[in-house]
């Protein structure tokens, strides 16, 4: 008989003042990615910056890599006009880096939505600053 699955508790390394840092990181990450500003973007993200998406490993080696034609690809796609945050969870963390579970919600100019998606973000410590490591997501 299989062993019932063990609950997942998250006790927080990160003191409260850091992870203010953190979500604030993520309020501006969500509207610099609205405004379509990929420096504004870029100055939030710690480089080397991972993404996995899509069945696809992609390695941000240093700001100006982040292919901004997506939101173009999205926008004659799906009519993407802007997305929002429905959820930031902290899950782990210790002092230098943090795990947020994310979900987030595309949406068209009349207010439509295109899809749902699921993600998990890494933010880091270094250089005295909380920046975005890497990204997963569930989305394209």
């Amino acid at each position: 008989m299989p062993e019932p699955a063990a609950t997942y508790t998250v006790e927080a390394q990160i003191s409260r003042d850091d992870r203010s840092k953190c979500e604030d990181v993520l309020k501006l990450w969500m509207a610099a990615l609205n405004r379509h500003d990929a420096s504004a973007m870029d100055a939030l993200m710690h480089f080397p910056h991972v993404r996995i998406a899509g069945g696809v490993v992609t390695v941000y080696q240093q700001p100006g890599n982040n292919p901004m034609d997506l939101f173009e690809r999205l926008r004659k796609q799906d009519g993407w006009h802007h997305s929002v945050w429905n959820e930031t969870k902290l899950v782990q963390s210790s002092p230098a880096k943090a795990h947020y579970a994310v979900r987030y919600t595309r949406y068209r100019e009349d207010g439509s939505v295109i899809g749902i998606y699921d993600s998990l973000y890494v933010l880091s410590l270094l250089g005295g600053a909380w920046k975005i490591q890497s990204r997963s997501s569930f989305g394209p």
